[in-house]
């Protein structure tokens, strides 16, 4: 029959000849790799985080302007009996959900939103857990007529002045100004595989390069991986994944990202508010460096 194998000799003598191919290590990993790896369909979002870190849970809606959106998740909860402020970006797992989410991609209401928790936060003195998941802020025109550049800014502006201690996750995605509009923070983790950047690998290749093929080339360059970021001082910690990503166990994640926002909480509870403050605007001017390639010269920072 065609198609069919019936030598077995060749079979076995193929077998032996055949060598087990090694799969990278998470330190062998390419900036690419890390980046398909927190695209990850089936990467935990926000809500898998809150299911597993948080004890009641209770979800606030609308920015009290226009809209709630669903692209952002803001709400009250307790970690291990500490009343605090949940807010993180929520993608979603099938397509009727990424539709209702908008991929996570919020809109000016969904900022709006999340400061007006946060706002409630620091009223009632509960520290704030941020996660960051998204591929950017949504750029369609409704979002642009409503103000989206002015939302960002304007929550970048309030976060440095909230008096709470703030502790900045990002579990998959970071996108640009998207994701740094419930990025400032007293401490800013990442998990392994997560990636912070302000533009994408592919959008990066199209425009320096014409070229979007040339995305792994652009992802290398643009350091965006936990590594190059914790190296460049601008990620206080990394927070290890199972092996293969966190897609392959949530709650092994989960453990070891608890692990990490109780030291983390507790060093910034530990300062007092003025020097919090001080420290968190600092690190936010920090994240701006500049140098000049080829002369020599170290990176400076923008202050």
């Amino acid at each position: 029959m065609e198609g069919r194998v019936t030598s077995r000799p060749m079979a076995k003598k193929n077998k032996e000849k055949s060598q087990p191919v090694e799969k990278p290590t998470a330190d062998q990993r390419t900036a690419m790799e890390r980046v398909l790896l927190a695209r990850h369909s089936d990467r935990p979002y926000t809500l898998d985080f809150i299911e597993r870190l948080f004890e009641d849970f209770v979800e606030l809606h609308g920015d009290k302007r226009f809209a709630e959106d669903p692209a952002i998740i803001c709400g009250f909860a307790k970690f291990h009996g500490l009343p605090i402020v949940v807010v993180g970006h929520q993608k979603g797992r099938d397509t009727k959900q990424r539709s209702y989410r908008n991929f996570g991609m919020p809109k000016p209401e969904g900022y709006r939103k999340a400061l007006r928790v946060m706002k409630l936060g620091e009223k009632f003195g509960r520290p704030i857990f941020t996660f960051i998941d998204t591929p950017g802020a949504y750029p369609g025109i409704d979002a642009e007529e409503r103000g989206q550049a002015e939302a960002i800014a304007y929550n970048l502006r309030e976060m440095a002045k909230i008096k709470v201690p703030i502790i900045v996750t990002v579990i998959g995605e970071g996108g640009s100004g998207g994701a740094l509009a419930i990025g400032v923070g007293d401490q800013v983790l990442m998990l392994e595989n997560a990636t912070y950047s302000v533009i994408t690998p592919e959008g990066c290749a199209a425009i320096l390069w014409k070229d979007s093929l040339q995305a792994d080339r652009a992802a290398e360059g643009l350091r965006l991986t936990a590594q190059h970021l914790h190296a460049e001082g601008i990620v206080d910690k990394i927070i290890p994944e199972p092996e293969g990503g966190a897609h392959n166990d949530y709650d092994q994640t989960a453990r070891f990202l608890d692990s990490a926002l109780s030291e983390r909480l507790a060093e910034a509870v530990s300062c007092s508010q003025e020097e919090r403050l001080t420290r968190r605007y600092s690190k936010l001017r920090q994240f701006g460096r500049w140098g000049t390639a080829g002369k020599g010269t170290a990176s400076t920072s923008t202050e």
